[in-house]
């Protein structure tokens, strides 16, 4: 363990180790850098912090734990000294895969990364690949969604501290199912920043949504760029991740000529062949630019994958019917078949949410689906309801099972988000727990008028800093085996193996996919090359036409082959083998390798 530190205009900075002080000095190779005159480092753990310009004594900015809060001094960690049982692991690639999003606070009664790994046999046996967990690190309170954090590089005690992530990530792997780490690198939290006082990591000539931005490209910014990379390899390298969620990239302030998410895909992709694993960087970004997802070769960002918000917005508006705020222009079922076939909705069209044009085409003829990432339900799009409902409070079963087919067939990545798969009935509300009263009272009373400003009811909104908002937010796993629950499982069960089954439902080509929709009745058809998709989302029965011979795989709801096509009751679908469907080469008049 080394005690250096980044204090570009500190005239003194001191290491408190216990009751001692130990004068740093200035590292002479490296600009604004201070190390000790000599090696203080033990094997044991020591509580440790630094005083600068006799301030402090403040925690490291890249502690990896931090045991008393993110207020109190910091404890060496050494991640070394795990032993790791994941020798030759590897994971499966993004493409085909299906990502399970949870909430390590909410996940299971305790609350606790070791908890949570005593629930991989259900998502093993449900047919997850990968685990995406919302932000881990460090925060103030001792329950939040996690976006509030301000120590990057500690891993938030009440879940078990850096030990445990490492068992739970160890665990994961030996079940067979890879981790991706939601990271927030576009704003830190309200309380427990220290980082000003060691340096220009903020700049407050250039803000976000959330306060001040992240010095990327002002004076001093490589070492803040740096500060955040190193945070990067290090879940990777260290905890042994398979890859990273990056939220909300659109708020990065950034305007060098090489954006810093060019620069981080740029180092990971040196990092796995190094480490010998494959390594993916995953983007939520409301942009529309499929430039994040391009290839540097063909001068894009390099990531793997981004989150795509349209493909929600469709898909929700479609079972819903809500068409307020930015639903408006989703309106039909014609938007879902857009979104189905070319990716985007907002490719360069009108928004009227934002009162302007959005977005940029996919070239669908290079762009594999496989690289958005899509989902029915997500943390954002519960808890950022007013009252954190689910569709499970609305939709009947067959809505349900609509949503989850057209997620799980479609042509994207599908993301699952926990209890999704068995309609779990718990809400999940936004919850703080900031123990600061000012903080917590400007943050309840916030959360009310965001919403009052919108037409709702102000005692219908959950106070973020009750608790019982949070314990209401936490999945009931005793569900599971009763009524419609059980009935939901299953189908999600059976939707996951005849993705398994089939390879056209996970053929990586936009010239794979082709839609039939009459949004005046109400039906969709989704053909992915040798499978096709059946979907009535009206209250009334239907006749799709065209089955010609092909045969029912899965059901849900009430279903009748007739001369002319397939009835289907309210709110029913059929998946079906696609006989009847033109080849690729008759339809588009090219030749794809096969």
């Amino acid at each position: 363990m080394t005690f250096d530190v980044w204090a570009p205009h500190a005239t003194s900075v001191d290491l408190v180790i216990g009751d001692e002080r130990h004068p740093l000095e200035r590292d002479r190779g490296r600009d604004g850098w201070w190390a000790p005159k000599s090696d203080l480092g033990k094997k044991s753990a020591q509580d440790y912090g630094f005083m600068v310009d006799d301030e402090g004594p403040y925690p490291d900015p890249r502690s990896r734990r931090q045991p008393g809060g993110v207020h109190a001094l910091s404890q060496t960690f050494d991640t070394s000294r795990f032993d790791w049982s994941d020798t030759g692991w590897r994971a499966r690639p993004l493409a085909g895969s299906v990502i399970y999003e949870l909430h390590i606070g909410t996940f299971t009664p305790e609350g606790t990364l070791d908890a949570a790994a005593g629930k991989l046999v259900h998502l093993r046996e449900l047919g997850v690949d990968f685990v995406e967990l919302l932000p881990v690190n460090a925060f103030n309170g001792t329950y939040n969604w996690g976006y509030d954090g301000v120590l990057w590089y500690a891993v938030h005690e009440p879940y078990g501290g850096p030990p445990a992530y490492q068992r739970f990530v160890d665990a994961c792997h030996l079940a067979g199912i890879g981790v991706i780490q939601d990271v927030v690198y576009n704003h830190l939290g309200p309380s427990g920043n220290y980082l000003p006082k060691f340096g220009p990591y903020l700049r407050g000539d250039k803000a976000n949504t959330w306060g001040s931005a992240l010095n990327l490209d002002g004076p001093e910014s490589d070492e803040v760029r740096r500060y955040i990379i190193d945070n990067a390899l290090m879940w990777l390298r260290d905890y042994h991740l398979d890859g990273l969620r990056l939220d909300a990239v659109h708020a990065l302030v950034d305007t060098r000529a090489t954006d810093l998410l060019e620069e981080l895909a740029i180092e990971v992709d040196a990092l796995s062949p190094h480490i010998g694993r494959p390594l993916v960087l995953i983007a939520e970004s409301d942009l529309n630019d499929p430039r994040l997802i391009t290839s540097r070769e063909a001068h894009g960002d390099g990531l793997d994958a981004q989150w795509s918000d349209d493909f929600h917005h469709a898909l929700h508006v479609a079972l819903t019917g809500e068409t307020t705020g930015y639903y408006a222009d989703f309106e039909g079922l014609d938007a879902l078949a857009k979104v189905l076939t070319r990716g985007f909705f907002h490719d360069g069209s009108y928004s009227s949410f934002r009162e302007r044009r959005h977005g940029r085409p996919i070239d669908t003829l290079t762009m594999p689906p496989a690289r958005l990432v899509v989902f029915s339900q997500d943390h954002d799009q519960i808890g950022n309801r007013a009252a954190g409902d689910r569709l499970t409070a609305t939709l009947d079963d067959g809505q349900l099972a609509i949503a989850a087919a057209l997620t799980l067939l479609g042509p994207f990545t599908p993301m699952l988000f926990m209890g999704e798969e068995w309609a779990a009935s718990t809400p999940w509300q936004f919850f703080t727990s900031h123990p600061e009263p000012e903080l917590a009272r400007a943050t309840a009373e916030g959360r009310k008028a965001e919403f009052a400003r919108m037409g709702w009811d102000e005692a219908s909104v959950p106070d973020p800093q009750d608790p019982a908002t949070f314990r209401r937010s936490i999945l009931d796993w005793t569900e599971l085996d009763d009524g419609r629950h059980a009935t939901l499982l299953a189908f999600y069960r059976e939707l996951m193996r005849l993705r398994r089954a089939r390879p056209g439902l996970t053929d990586p080509r936009f010239a794979t996919i082709e839609v039939d929709v009459d949004a005046d009745a109400g039906w969709l058809v989704l053909r992915r090359s040798d499978t096709a998709i059946r979907v009535n989302f009206s209250t009334e029965p239907v006749v799709v036409p065209g089955l010609e011979g092909a045969s029912v795989l899965l059901s849900f709801g009430t279903h009748r082959v007739e001369t002319d096509g397939i009835r289907l009751e309210a709110h029913s679908l059929a998946v079906t083998d696609a006989s009847e469907r033109k080849t690729i080469e008759e339809r588009t008049g090219a030749r794809f390798p096969v």
